[in-house]
């Protein structure tokens, strides 16, 4: 304490330096010195920022050992200073001068980038500070957005995420422009003491700002300052700690069996110890509507003990997700009432009675000021509030003002982002960013959208990045084709496409009482408007097909062991041959691959696969690709197969669903065939979306005698 006393007076009072730049070069004296208590006297603004300096003295200086000897002379010397002093004692000036010239030194070269890096993380986390330094944030006029995907959302079955998937994640929330980014609990699991380690190097200064690093209070019976788990949150670099407690009398005496007042306590030490470093805190109340109706005045307490000790947010949670939107009203506005003035009121509710969005929105026209939830509404069990229903609900139906309104044309974008992330299969019907949620299947309804999209929509789809659709099925009306057809902007008159519109319609009707379905397969029900043009021609033609099947192992069960092996050898270098099934196909195509000439060839190709479909799969792309190079970039990314009659048993029909995509554009389509054959009704749909693919590339009609 002493060399951080002697240093920082004596660089500031002779202006040499600002304040901050002195805090942070006494924090990596002391780093140098191998202090590990100097977070006791440093402001959390600068220890945030001593990891990066310390990193890069220790790389550019060669004589740190003199220096930390120097360091260690003056405090055995007992050269202190009283903590309130502003002039440097004397006997201490050579060695404390020799020490302040090198910090002086050490500055000055390094002022194009570090005093850079110290304003910029200084610009992004007053920006971020400000909405609650400010005072309390009161809804639905003012709205903060906190975002608990990369701790609470990892909660749910089935989902693990990597420390680098959850940097990437953490970048994406940022650029939406979420206000905090709750990252993990840096006391529970190695994971998330690397992801905030990594964080400090990785991360741009505006995403740091925002991190928020999750805990609890302290343990029973010992001090904020000697519990490991605080000091981990103190340590991880965070600029804002939420905290979890007990606020259910119930759960304090038979859950954790502590008693009232020593929670209480445990509360009111841990914020306050945490607040005394210069770390934002907020307080998660476990329990608290459960709480409040089993013992109001106790759940009050809590609130009170945490407002008291510091704390900027009470977050509010329904942590069973049993409240009902009537409840979360009255005690949220009860709530707001007595602590709204010294705190900003905070929601975080679960999925479990379907209500996570209602009770969140409920709180916001209560006057919660912040709310926390998840992308796509993971989270343990049900689930947590979605944000992308809430965020969107707030700023188009309740005009709340959010830092991330700019941005709300990218909220579906984000949600297909972190799907895609975490290897989860999209919620088609999710509200706003499902690929459903603006989808008009019956006739009625597209009629009177062709009229006004107001008129079954209730808002604009663009503004939340996503798009109207109308699908295609024997629940159509003629207006369903047309509007297929003026998306495809065909140059035919409006007679004929009316004509050609109900011959379609009744194409569309009688396959779907067949067993086709068009509602998710738009690419096969463009390439039927397509086809029904004069001056339109498929790019290419299957002439004939083969399909082999061969192996010499009938056992499913050994085929598996067999294939676990023969993996483990491949990794030890053997080469196996895994391949189980071959194809031939014969194609017509262009032979010319710049289509300038109308001469044309037939190829047959052949190819090996994992299975029938894959062969031909390999096949067909093989054969196509010298004609058409822009199929080189076209993956199949889903197969799927339903059996239609089981009854009918082996002779059942089956339909082929297959999802593909265009790496190079990120452009997705389906098509769909139906067939008592399975590997035709596989081929069928395969080279629909290989025609789908060139269907911008072909002009104009060259294969003249195909017909």
């Amino acid at each position: 304490k002493t060399a951080i006393n002697t240093t920082y007076f004596s660089a500031t009072n002779s202006k040499m330096i600002s304040q901050v730049q002195a805090q942070a070069a006494i924090a990596t004296a002391i780093l140098l010195l191998g202090s590990v208590h100097v977070e006791s006297f440093i402001p959390s603004a600068v220890r945030t920022r001593t990891a990066i300096i310390s990193s890069s003295l220790h790389e550019q200086r060669p004589d740190n050992e003199a220096i930390t000897e120097t360091s260690r002379s003056m405090i055995s010397d007992g050269e202190a200073i009283n903590d309130g002093s502003t002039t440097v004692p004397e006997g201490t000036s050579s060695r404390a001068a020799a020490a302040d010239k090198w910090i002086k030194q050490d500055f000055e070269s390094q002022s194009s980038t570090t005093t850079s890096v110290l304003s910029a993380n200084q610009e992004y986390a007053q920006k971020t500070q400000q909405l609650l330094n400010n005072g309390p944030i009161r809804g639905p006029t003012n709205v903060i957005v906190y975002d608990t995907t990369l701790r609470d959302g990892t909660q749910m079955e089935s989902i693990s995420v990597s420390c680098a998937d959850k940097l990437k994640i953490s970048q994406r929330l940022s650029a939406f422009n979420v206000d905090y980014i709750e990252a993990g609990w840096p006391g529970s699991n190695p994971k998330d003491e690397e992801f905030f380690h990594r964080a400090q190097t990785e991360l741009d200064a505006n995403t740091k700002s925002k991190l928020v690093a999750f805990g609890s209070t302290r343990r029973k019976g010992i001090q904020a300052k000697d519990d490991a788990q605080i000091q981990k949150l103190v340590e991880c670099g965070a600029p804002t700690v939420c905290i979890v407690a007990k606020a259910h009398l119930w759960q304090v005496t038979d859950i954790i069996r502590a008693n009232p007042d020593e929670n209480l306590e445990m509360i009111s030490d841990s914020v306050s110890y945490l607040t005394s470093l210069g770390i934002d805190v907020m307080v998660d109340l476990e329990h608290f509507f459960d709480g409040f109706k089993f013992d109001k005045e106790y759940t009050l307490k809590c609130c009170d003990a945490a407002v008291k000790a510091g704390a900027k947010v009470l977050v509010m949670c329904d942590t069973n997700g049993g409240s009902m939107p009537w409840e979360v009203d009255e005690i949220t506005k009860e709530t707001v009432e007595k602590f709204g003035n010294a705190a900003t009121i905070g929601i975080h509710c679960h999925n479990d009675c379907g209500l996570a969005v209602a009770n969140s929105l409920t709180g916001a026209k209560a006057g919660v000021g912040l709310i926390q939830g998840t992308v796509n509404g993971i989270g343990e069990r049900t689930g947590n509030a979605d944000l992308c229903s809430i965020v969107p609900s707030l700023a188009l139906h309740v005009d709340s003002k959010m830092t991330c309104n700019d941005n709300l044309d990218e909220i579906t974008s984000l949600s297909r982002y972190l799907d895609e992330t975490l290897n989860r299969t999209p919620d088609r019907g999710a509200p706003f960013v499902g690929t459903s949620a603006f989808a008009h299947k019956g006739g009625l309804h597209v009629a009177a959208l062709e009229r006004s999209p107001d008129s079954y929509q209730h808002v604009d789809p663009s503004k939340v990045g996503n798009k109207l659709r109308v699908l295609i099925s024997e629940l159509s009306g003629r207006q369903n084709i047309l509007g297929k057809m003026k998306k495809l902007d065909m140059d035919v008159d409006e007679n004929t496409v009316a004509e050609r519109s109900l011959v379609i319609l009744e194409r569309v009707k009688k396959l779907e009482s067949m067993g086709y379905t068009f509602e998710g397969a738009d690419a096969s029900v463009e390439l039927m408007i397509l086809h029904s043009t004069q001056n339109y021609c498929i790019p290419f033609r299957v002439l004939d097909y083969t399909a082999q099947v061969y192996d010499t192992n009938v056992d499913s069960a050994s085929r598996v062991m067999s294939k676990m092996e023969n993996d483990k050898s491949t990794s030890e270098g053997a080469v196996i041959k895994t391949n189980l099934a071959r194809a031939t196909v014969n194609v017509r195509v262009l032979d010319d691959p710049n289509h300038e000439e109308d001469d044309f060839l037939d190829r047959l190709e052949v190819a090996e696969g994992n299975g029938p479909v894959d062969a031909l799969a390999n096949a067909l792309k093989k054969a196509l690709v010298p004609s058409h190079p822009a199929l080189e970039s076209l993956q199949l990314i889903d197969y799927k197969v339903r059996i239609l009659d089981p009854a009918a048993a082996t002779a059942a029909a089956t339909r082929v669903m297959i999802e593909f995509k265009d790496v190079c554009t990120d452009e997705q389509w389906t098509t769909v065939s139906v067939d008592r054959n399975i590997i035709s009704a596989s081929l069928n749909a395969l080279v629909d979306g290989f025609e789908y693919a060139l269907k911008g590339v072909v002009t104009g009609c060259f294969i003249d005698d195909f017909e």
